[in-house]
């Protein structure tokens, strides 16, 4: 027998959910054949066939969660006497170039398997009777065994306030990046107003704003850098890779607007339309979610004055954009009332200083108030 096991999809990205499977087991089939899609925590994609082949098996039903090195299918041998451990290759494009992966069975095990590892048969047993799941349970026991008294608790939980919910694709993922994030940067915030009273009607408020970012970098680049704060070293970037946050009914997503210091203000709208439409479709590459530089969260358009946005290792920096509104401002000694936008820069203190930061927002709110 053959078997295929679920490849790495992208940025590493260490599990998938069943979306639908477009093979049976008894199905024949061709190299490149769509054989299921998957939802990772970025995007659903098509898994194709590696050969020509019998379906043997399929591993998982619709909405199960398989790890990156599990079997997701295994083909029919013509040869009887092929025993073997061979694996399937995925195609992934990116721009115009095909890479080819080879991907082979021996990996170790999934976290899965090892949490299966840490509950005895006569817990699972118990489970399965109390109709609770074990993928929802944190062990209490030695070396985080899952004990007869969690399952326990949890059935007097599940009969009182309900089963749990897992969290599964973009949630799950953006639950531990938050985690990541609260245990390695070291945030402060700053806020400040810009007053954009002078901005005509139907300004496209997002690209004045992307526009104001790639000038606040170009005049403190300290803060357009990746950090590693483990070898604590950082890296300067020359261009400018914006990850905007786009909020969907799935969860928060931030595909990425490249190099936007060189380019014009029509190919930056264009650009961030078309990923919008992509994160909207599911359809986004991983590779156009990668990468960021420094981030912008313009939450304004729903609600909110100021915010502590999240950064997100390596990055350094995430610029949040509130809600505008009319307010009394004192010009030339005066009191009238302007537009003003208010502005939240959230950053990693263990990479820049509070004058960096400062400096940063003062260009910031000078190309928006130009």
């Amino acid at each position: 027998m053959k078997y295929f096991k679920l490849p790495d999809l992208g940025e590493g990205l260490p599990e998938a959910e069943i979306v639908e499977w477009h093979v049976r087991e008894g199905d024949s089939i061709k190299t490149d054949q769509i054989m299921v899609s998957v939802e990772t925590a970025k995007a659903i994609i098509e898994v194709p066939s590696p050969q020509d082949g019998v379906i043997a098996h399929l591993f998982g039903a619709e909405g199960d969660t398989i790890h990156t090195g599990e079997p997701l299918v295994e083909f029919a041998d013509e040869d009887d006497s092929d025993s073997g451990t061979v694996v399937g290759e995925l195609s992934r494009h990116q721009g115009s170039d095909s890479q080819r992966e080879e991907f082979i069975i021996g990996a170790a095990p999934s976290s899965r398997q090892a949490a299966s590892a840490r509950v005895t048969p006569a817990v699972r047993a118990l489970a399965q009777r109390l109709n609770v799941s074990l993928d929802t349970l944190r062990g209490s026991g030695s070396q985080g065994a899952v004990t007869a008294q969690d399952v326990e608790h949890a059935a007097s939980l599940d009969r009182s306030l309900g089963a749990p919910e897992a969290l599964r694709g973009v949630r799950k993922q953006m639950a531990r990046t938050m985690a990541q994030s609260h245990a390695e940067v070291v945030p402060v915030s700053l806020c400040e107003d810009a007053d954009i009273d002078h901005w005509p009607a139907g300004t496209d408020i997002t690209m004045r704003l992307v526009q104001a970012i790639a000038a606040a970098c170009k005049a403190v680049p300290e803060l357009n850098v990746w950090f590693d704060g483990h070898q604590l070293a950082r890296r300067v970037h020359q261009k400018i890779d914006l990850g905007v946050a786009v909020d969907t009914e799935q969860g928060l997503f931030v595909p990425v607007l490249r190099d936007i210091g060189n380019r014009s203000v029509e190919d930056l709208r264009e650009g961030l339309n078309r990923l919008r439409a992509d994160v909207k479709s599911r359809s986004i590459p991983p590779a156009e979610m990668q990468g960021a530089t420094i981030t912008l969260s313009n939450f304004g358009t729903l609600a909110g004055r100021y915010a502590s946005p999240v950064v997100v290792p390596p990055q350094v920096a995430i610029v949040g954009a509130g809600v505008i509104r009319s307010e009394p401002v004192a010009i030339d000694d005066q009191v009238v009332v302007h537009k003003v936008m208010p502005l939240s820069l959230t950053f990693d203190h263990r990479a820049a200083t509070g004058g960096e930061a400062a400096r940063f927002m003062q260009a910031l709110i000078m190309s928006l108030q130009a």
